[in-house]
């Protein structure tokens, strides 16, 4: 199966980490592609998102491209947990009353005890109260609490990629998979706004809901002049990344049950056919809703950022070799990393990491892929998954914790996408939506010889219930 497209498509992909460009060609093969280093910006009443710097760069990249590439259609994703405040009256350069909020500060939290007693029961969100600003309606709570006047000058809030949405077109939408995740916001019971939009006094500042692959208009004529695009050039509404990847799986896989494993700074693990009751708020599990409108049962945890973590703490530099043998060596000498190495998320969020056994003599990346490999089984189990499992995104770079994968999960097939860029993918087929046909591109992971692994697991998961 192939999808038509006449052009290029350009995707602007903002993650946590960093922000990229890509061209599409008619295959949706990317063709060019560029990224920046997405830098937290630390002055100010708190840390916030560096739209200005972002902005900047994203015009001059596009400029670039249009030099060489056609682009017909443009599409955003980015990472969730973020809303821009915005008035919509004042003509300056980002349109934002208040700096957009960095949700992993943490400082928020202890000043909103209260926010515990106003925001909607799990069962009716599926949104787990979590730990800074992961939550988007304790953020605006916070902000309506800490700057009341400036808030209330706010004429529209907007989710992440609508509001890069409105910076191109001047058009204010809402959309389901930024706002159905973990946000507080939508209740899932209800199929609309959850009681907290009401109690924050916001249900008029939400902007029409529309889906991700909506056609926002015209790109403003000054602004599509700068970047070099054609007057017909369509930009869509776009969508929450995690979402992005999983959107190519829910349009081939058809009612067979599956999950998709989307890594990055965050690893996500998305659920077909799982009950929303099997959900538990305590372990970091939600419910995210696609891009079509259904609950996608989830678990998460920051797989990128603890793998980091605890590349780092044992000694080792993210480029260093490593292959099984350093893994059985980890295995033999019962070294463990233990969570939590994320600051309060994942199913081990209240607990502090450590290390059981000598580390110095092992590698710490062989460390970290076992870690997260076990997390990843973990997650699965929690959530009662069935099915094939495809794992998308960074890990895909690391072939042997795929592997690792595959022998934890020996009842389940394990597939890896052969597309480095499954979220760009995603997101590019919202710009054919009414002529979409897709097709996914995976291998089976590899297989290993790991003895005692199964021991190995037990002993680790024995130490991180310990409290």
């Amino acid at each position: 199966m192939t999808i038509k497209m006449k052009t290029n498509a350009l995707v602007i992909d903002i993650g946590k980490t960093h922000v990229k460009l890509h061209v599409l060609d008619g295959a949706f093969t990317s063709v060019f592609s560029k990224q920046m280093k997405n830098v937290v910006e630390l002055t100010g009443e708190y840390p916030s998102i560096n739209v200005s710097a972002i902005w900047q760069w994203i015009v001059e990249g596009i400029k670039e491209i249009t030099k060489s590439y056609a682009i017909s259609a443009i599409s955003i994703t980015t990472h969730g947990a973020t809303a821009a405040l915005i008035d919509r009256n004042v003509a300056n350069s980002d349109g934002l009353v208040l700096p957009i909020l960095d949700y992993e500060y943490q400082g928020i939290t202890p000043v909103t005890p209260e926010y515990i007693d106003i925001r909607p029961k799990f069962s009716e969100t599926y949104s787990p109260d979590l730990p800074g600003g992961l939550n988007i309606g304790r953020q605006l709570y916070w902000l309506k609490i800490e700057f009341p006047e400036v808030f209330l000058s706010a004429t529209d809030i907007l989710m992440y990629p609508q509001y890069w949405a409105w910076r191109f077109t001047g058009q204010r939408y809402t959309e389901i998979t930024s706002l159905g995740c973990h946000t507080d916001l939508w209740s899932l019971k209800k199929d609309d706004y959850s009681s907290l939009v009401d109690t924050l006094q916001c249900r008029d500042l939400l902007p029409p809901l529309k889906p991700a692959w909506f056609d926002c208009g015209a790109i403003l004529p000054e602004l599509r002049e700068e970047l070099g695009l054609s007057s017909d050039c369509q930009l869509f509404n776009g969508i929450h990344d995690s979402n992005a990847s999983f959107l190519r799986y829910r349009l081939t896989q058809g009612q067979t049950p599956f999950t998709v494993i989307s890594t990055g700074t965050w690893t996500i693990l998305m659920a077909t056919q799982v009950p929303l009751e099997n959900l538990d708020a305590k372990k970091d599990m939600l419910a995210n809703i696609d891009a079509t409108g259904r609950p996608i049962a989830c678990a998460r945890f920051m797989g990128g950022r603890e793998f980091e973590a605890i590349s780092e703490q044992a000694g080792s530099w993210l480029g260093e070799q490593f292959d099984e043998t350093d893994l059985q060596k980890i295995i033999d000498q019962q070294v463990f990393a233990l969570p939590d190495f994320s600051d309060g998320s994942g199913p081990f969020g209240s607990r502090n990491s450590g290390f059981v056994g000598d580390v110095n003599p092992i590698s710490g990346i062989a460390l970290a892929t076992l870690y997260c490999a076990l997390m990843i089984d973990y997650q699965l189990k929690l959530l009662g998954a069935k099915g094939k499992i495809f794992i998308e995104g960074a890990f895909l770079k690391n072939p042997l914790l795929c592997a690792v994968i595959n022998q934890l999960r020996e009842k389940q097939e394990v597939f890896l996408s052969k597309d480095s860029t499954g979220t760009v993918q995603g997101t590019g087929y919202l710009t054919t939506w009414d002529d979409v046909e897709c097709s996914i591109d995976v291998g089976q992971a590899n297989e290993t010889s790991l003895t005692a692994l199964s021991h190995y697991k037990e002993q680790w998961l024995k130490y991180a219930l310990e409290v």
